[in-house]
């Protein structure tokens, strides 16, 4: 269990990080929080909201109970999503990565990727590769991480993310991939060199927690086993980042109707998930 690290163990996080593009902690969570993650899950899916409102992008029962399922801001309706999200455990790890005194929560997301059994490598409960900065395009830094909430054990047979350590060193790409499940097609879209592309599976216990920068790209293959792969994600931005005009995003709606250039991602729909002036 991770209870806190060293400077030194800090800093190799750090440059890790800043060479591969991603860091995958220790044990983070405890059996008994992930099981309350789960359980969270199970409510989400069924609509069972804490509070009378929505998250900013809700699921909807559908046709093809294959598909992957994902809400974005599920802290907005689940107080155990809160709790983790802004939990100073992950806060600190986020902020220790991306060099901050601080880390504000950017958006979560709570992931369902069904289990299919064996079957065609093509399936709807794919990611397809991509760089999460595609979607953020509105800050003036693409400092940003994700951390990767594990809430079980978590391989190749059900589904793992993988990434491809020193992607976020290439710029941004062509890589509006999430939900093509083509990962080969996405690939040759994107226009890497083959020699630069290794694919690095993250290898997860339940309650591990792997971190990715907003440029690395990365993405997971089926589910091949009966049972559903879940995880909890939080996103998570430094000190300072500001609005910056360039592409519509829904979180500059959250600075209100008439946002200017230089506006800090600061008020409570960004809440402060760990701060180094508080920790004194």
């Amino acid at each position: 269990m991770l209870n806190s690290m060293t400077r030194e163990q800090e800093k190799a996080a750090q440059e890790f990080y800043e060479e591969n593009g991603y860091w995958v902690s220790d044990i983070v969570f405890t059996p008994e929080e992930v099981a309350e993650m789960r359980a969270a899950h199970d409510r989400i899916w069924a609509l069972d909201y804490d509070g009378d409102g929505f998250p900013l992008w809700e699921w909807k029962p559908d046709d093809k109970p294959g598909r992957l399922r994902k809400i974005d801001n599920a802290w907005w309706i689940s107080d155990v999503v809160k709790n983790a999200v802004t939990s100073p455990k992950l806060g600190k790890l986020a902020a220790n990565l991306m060099n901050s005194e601080e880390a504000r929560v950017w958006y979560d997301q709570v992931i369902y990727k069904p289990g299919t059994g064996k079957g065609e490598s093509t399936s709807v409960g794919n990611v397809g590769w991509h760089q999460d900065y595609t979607y953020w395009q509105c800050t003036n830094t693409t400092n940003l991480v994700t951390a990767w909430v594990a809430l079980q054990d978590t391989d190749l047979t059900n589904g793992c993310m993988s990434v491809i350590p020193g992607s976020h060193k290439w710029g941004l790409l062509n890589s509006d991939g999430f939900f093509n499940e083509e990962l080969e097609a996405v690939k040759k879209q994107m226009e890497v060199e083959e020699k630069q592309w290794r694919e690095e599976p993250l290898i997860l216990k339940a309650g591990q927690v792997s971190f990715h920068h907003s440029l690395t790209i990365h993405g997971s293959r089926q589910n091949f086993s009966n049972d559903p792969r879940l995880c909890v994600v939080g996103h998570y931005f430094p000190k300072g980042m500001a609005y910056e005009k360039k592409q519509n995003v829904d979180n500059i709606r959250l600075l209100g109707p008439r946002p200017k250039q230089g506006d800090l991602f600061d008020n409570e729909y960004f809440p402060l998930a760990y701060s180094a002036s508080e920790q004194v």
